[in-house]
Order: structure tokens, then sequence, then C-alpha cells
């Protein structure tokens, strides 16, 4: 459904895999196609996610004038009228945000699925999983996923980072320990970033009206979530979610470098 993203996916794993190997071994190898894959997406949306940061210090600067253009005009379309064009005198683009969004998203869905379609050997528990047929351990290991023939899934299979195969989840695992020890710090590590990012972002938009329930559930909620990946995500998942997250704070602290505060 999604080969549009998942074979683009694979080809920039398989030429980070075949470029760290030779110099790291093939489970490192895994590992650093992963980071270098998502730390390149990142850092080429930064441009994007630097105009966002521009545009969100110009709207917090322009909420007096909406709220004079709202309290002057009743009129629905004499009201969006205005608003436009207020918009487009200060070049604001209320949806150019949607850019970074889809492609992050897009990226988690085709990461998850095709590191998930290593290991077929289990019906697929969630979304964009690997598979609704399981296989047996021996045709997977026989049978290509997307770019990567059937020895690169065999190597990945065989993955480890400090006895922990990176295909395992600590649920159900035969080793739990041994995965817990990796898999709980990554989460730990992906949980503190984003609640760090919630923070950064309530501290810049403090002022402005906002629901009841959001602090709590980008401060806490949403941080949880990922101690959770703890017990159901792959271990070389739980790698691209840290990674992810620590790029993300990386990238609020450099976009709004030199920008006035919102809150201010």
């Amino acid at each position: 459904m999604l080969d549009f993203v998942y074979v683009p996916v694979s080809a920039l794993l398989l030429a980070g895999h075949t470029a760290t190997a030779a110099l790291l071994g093939s489970s490192l190898a895994w590992i650093a196609a992963v980071v270098l894959l998502v730390t390149a997406v990142r850092a080429a949306l930064y441009p994007v996610v630097r105009k966002q940061a521009r545009r969100s210090v110009t709207m917090a600067r322009l909420r007096p004038a909406v709220a004079k253009i709202r309290h002057r005009h009743t009129d629905s379309q004499r009201q969006a009228a205005e608003l436009r064009a207020l918009y487009a005198e200060h070049d604001v683009r209320l949806f150019g945000g949607f850019l970074p969004m889809l492609g992050q998203a897009l990226l988690f869905l085709g990461l998850f699925h095709v590191l998930r379609s290593f290991d077929r050997t289990a019906a697929a528990a969630l979304p964009f999983g690997s598979t609704a047929q399981p296989l047996t351990p021996e045709v997977n290991a026989a049978t290509a996923n997307y770019l990567f023939d059937a020895g690169h899934v065999r190597a990945f299979l065989d993955a480890e980072l400090f006895g922990a195969p990176l295909s395992a989840a600590l649920a159900g695992a035969a080793t739990p320990v041994t995965i817990a020890l990796i898999a709980v710090p990554l989460a730990l590590v992906a949980a503190i970033a984003a609640h760090v990012t919630a923070r950064m972002t309530l501290r810049r938009s403090a002022g402005q009206p906002t629901l009841p329930l959001m602090r709590p559930l980008t401060l806490w909620v949403l941080p949880g979530t990922a101690l959770a990946g703890a017990a159901l995500l792959p271990v070389i998942v739980l790698v691209y979610l840290a990674t992810n997250a620590l790029c993300t704070v990386a990238l609020q602290l450099v976009a709004y470098r030199g920008l006035p505060s919102i809150g201010g």
C-alpha cells in the first residue's frame, strides 16, 4: 500500500548499512544506518523547521492585530478575508508546518514497517507491522525484504547489541533481562527528550490560549508512550525513537536560536 515509502526507505537503509559495515561490522552497521537516515532526513528538513519557527514568532506578534480584526468584523467572510490579508502581508503560511510533520510521519511508518519486515514469523500486532500471514523461520530467512536480499535478512536477524537481538522486543522475549538492559535506556532517552521538547514548546507559547489538557498531554502522556514502547517495540525501532527524539531537541534549539521569545 505504501511501497512508494517502503522502497526508498529500504534503499537508504541498505546504502547506510553497506557504507558502514566494513568499518563497524554488520550488527553496528544496522544501527548506524538507522541513525544516519534519521539524522539526514531531519537535517534536510531544517530549513522548513526554521521557517516554521519564524512563523510561530510572527503569529505571536500578530496576536493583538488578529484579536482586533475578530472584534471589529463579526461577518465571518469579511473576517476571514482580513485575516488572510494580514497573514499575506507578513508572509505567514498557516499550513507551512505540515511538510515536516508529514515527512516525519512517513519516515516513521516506512522505517517501522521495513525493520519489522525482517522478521515475519509472527502476525503483525500493530498497524504497519510486518505481515498478516506469518512465515516459518526458514521461509522468512530465505525471503527478501524489499531491496534487502535473503543474505541481508539473515544478517539482520543475527545482529545484536550487547547480546540483545536488534529484531527482538521485550514482550515475550526468551532473554528479557538482556533485552531490557538495552530497550529501557533507549526508551528513557526518547521519553526524556520528548519531555524536554514539550517544555521548550510550552515555554515559548506562554501566555497563549491552550486547551486545559494540552500541558499534561504534551509533558507526560506523549513522552510516556515512549516508555510503553520499551516493552512492545523491537530494539532497532527504539534506536530510531531515541535518535529522532534527540534530533527534535537539537532542531528546536537551533531553529529558534536568535529569534525573540514568543512568550515574552
